[in-house]
């Protein structure tokens, strides 16, 4: 991981360790706490038009970034309960989508690398 994920990773340690929570902090449950957390991110954006979500007001624009902070919270947490670094997991993904969407196929188009 990235320094800074790193450091939040053990600020996340500390903060679960010194509340005894590890015993609640299993895949399983940090897995669902995610889904959920993402769920409530995504009510911020619910029956807003394409320009509405990209021009939130300030107020929208903080409660938005408290959910993406909860679901960020929670993945670097399960990483780290399964031992996945999630910097390069992401990368290696990068690279497999880069193969799946070739940018002469893939370029301006929204379909699904089966339907280039």
């Amino acid at each position: 991981m990235t320094d800074s994920l790193n450091g939040l990773a053990q600020q996340l340690e500390r903060f679960a360790s010194e509340r005894d929570w590890q015993p609640f902090h299993s895949p399983k449950n940090l897995a669902a706490a995610l889904s959920v957390e993402a769920a409530e991110l995504l009510e911020h954006f619910q029956w807003l038009t394409e320009d509405q979500s990209r021009a939130l007001p300030p107020e929208k624009r903080d409660a938005v970034g408290t959910e993406i902070a909860d679901v960020l919270l929670y993945l670097i947490q399960l990483s780290n309960a399964l031992g996945i670094d999630p910097v390069a997991a992401a990368q290696a993904k990068l690279q497999l989508n880069a193969l799946k969407y070739p940018v002469d196929k893939a370029r301006g188009s929204s379909k699904k690398y089966d339907e280039l």
